[in-house]
């Protein structure tokens, strides 16, 4: 089938968001709140098995914390603590420190020119979207894509495929015309379950986890200049060391 849309993850996909950004922005949070909470990068990369990060705080709670005792509205917490993070990690995008992760930009200024349609799929809020686009890609790159598949607009979070169902259904397309791309095992399996051919791109921490499933899996996107290393799954075609349209193409024909 021709190939007719891409479908992004956010977090660790786009940008290496998640060790010097969200983890960050989560201690900066749980501070101002006189909280004696405290995520190190290890446990961060254990908490990131959950998706979400209200639910993350709560897993963190009941897997870390039994000790603490918890207020009345520990609900009302949990939300507020979460739009205290937004806060300050959308600050630090500001400040430039997050660029995005290599070939991803040049592929997504490839798709554009060629017709190719653009969607997110996350489970990350419309605010934290926004704000990497707009300060690590363009101000206006937000308009570049026609589907914003975010936050809680569905109630299932990763691994279950319903935020990647939405944005089919939004874009009016089959799964068999889109490819998308992913660099968590959760992100893999919803985005199979809404029955999408999906490349995986890794990062430091995603890179020991089961990607039986994807249809290729990257260290990154690479570049001319950067090539990438193909983890497993397909080999490069033509001799190329970059994820280009080509071998998307060539994915969704296999």
């Amino acid at each position: 089938m021709t190939l007719a849309a891409f479908i992004f993850d956010v977090d660790g996909t786009l940008a290496d968001t998640e060790r010097d950004g969200h983890r960050v922005a989560f201690n900066q949070a749980f501070s101002a709140a006189g909280l004696d909470w405290r995520w190190d990068v290890d446990l961060y990369g254990a908490l990131l098995t959950v998706t979400g990060g209200k639910e993350r705080m709560r897993h963190y709670l009941d897997r870390y914390r039994p000790d603490w005792e918890r207020p009345a509205d520990l609900d009302g917490l949990i939300a507020h603590l979460h739009a205290a993070k937004t806060h300050y990690y959308t600050a630090l995008l500001a400040q430039g420190g997050i660029p995005l992760r290599p070939g991803v930009a040049r592929l997504l200024n490839e798709a554009r020119a060629a017709g190719i349609r653009l969607a997110i799929a996350t489970t990350t809020t419309p605010e934290n979207v926004t704000a990497l686009l707009e300060h690590a890609l363009s101000p206006e790159a937000i308009s570049w894509f026609e589907v914003i598949a975010a936050g809680d607009v569905v109630p299932a979070k990763k691994p279950a495929p319903d935020i990647f169902q939405y944005a089919l259904e939004k874009l009016r397309l089959a799964p068999e015309a889109c490819l998308a791309f992913e660099d968590s095992e959760n992100g893999l399996r919803a985005a199979r379950g809404a029955g999408l051919r999906t490349v995986v791109t890794v990062n430091e921490y995603t890179r020991d986890q089961d990607f039986t499933d994807a249809a290729l899996v990257l260290d990154q996107l690479g570049e001319p200049t950067t090539p990438y290393a193909v983890l497993s799954a397909s080999p490069p075609i033509n001799g190329k060391c970059f994820f280009d349209l080509s071998f998307a193409r060539h994915i969704l024909a296999v």
